[in-house]
């Protein structure tokens, strides 16, 4: 789908699950800047949908805002009304993938065993956000898509500056961070070059385990 491809070619999502959103303008600019550009606001915050409008209103075309936590289908048209470009969800379900499919919004569906990846995908959704990663780890990555070569998969759930490297390696097609990337603490302090040279480092993880990818085919 049109604009799913900012997630691949950068290979980082960023999760902002966090209880005040009041900044939401300011942490993705700040995420932008440093190369991440799909920002996602967690619907376990009320605030959520004003603060992708808020979001997408500071970076344009720059950035690419999505929504996650996303339950069912009539949050999911919230999400999107209010500007969100992705959607993703912790478990999967049939009906929020077919509106998001009506309105042309990617999604990123939660799925763990290769039976769930599998009925996610084939109704339609656009990645597979196996959470929580860190239960398999990289290597599960590997031996789920040994069979299933078609699937596209983020890891999501335990993602960490020393593991994403590993993850790339293993077939994920980009890697989504949470508090390891935008934490309370940083956002409170008004620390927003901390999240730029934060972005900045996984995007430069990425493209260097990419880069070795390449080299050993």
């Amino acid at each position: 789908m049109a604009g799913a491809e900012t997630i691949e070619r950068d290979g980082v999502v960023a999760v902002v699950r966090l209880e005040d959103l009041s900044t939401a303008a300011a942490i993705a600019r700040a995420l932008v800047a440093g190369g991440v550009r799909a920002v996602e606001f967690t619907f376990t915050n009320r605030l959520a949908a004003q603060a992708i409008t808020a979001a997408k209103d500071a970076v344009g075309d720059d950035g690419y805002i999505g929504a996650g936590s996303v339950l069912d289908a009539e949050t999911a048209r919230v999400a999107i009304l209010a500007g969100a470009e992705y959607v993703v969800t912790p478990t999967f379900k049939a009906s929020t993938v077919e509106l998001c499919n009506r309105y042309g919004v990617p999604t990123a569906c939660g799925a763990f065993t290769p039976t769930e990846i599998l009925t996610a995908w084939e109704a339609g959704a656009t990645y597979i956000k196996v959470h929580p990663a860190s239960l398999g780890g990289p290597k599960y990555f590997k031996d789920v898509l040994g069979p299933m070569p078609q699937v596209k998969l983020i890891p999501s759930g335990g993602v960490t500056f020393d593991n994403v490297a590993e993850f790339i390696r293993c077939g994920a097609v980009a890697v989504a961070l949470g508090s390891n990337l935008v934490d309370a603490k940083s956002v409170r302090a008004g620390a927003f070059e901390t999240l730029t040279d934060r972005a900045s480092t996984l995007r430069q993880i990425v493209s260097a385990a990419r880069e070795g990818l390449a080299q050993e085919s």
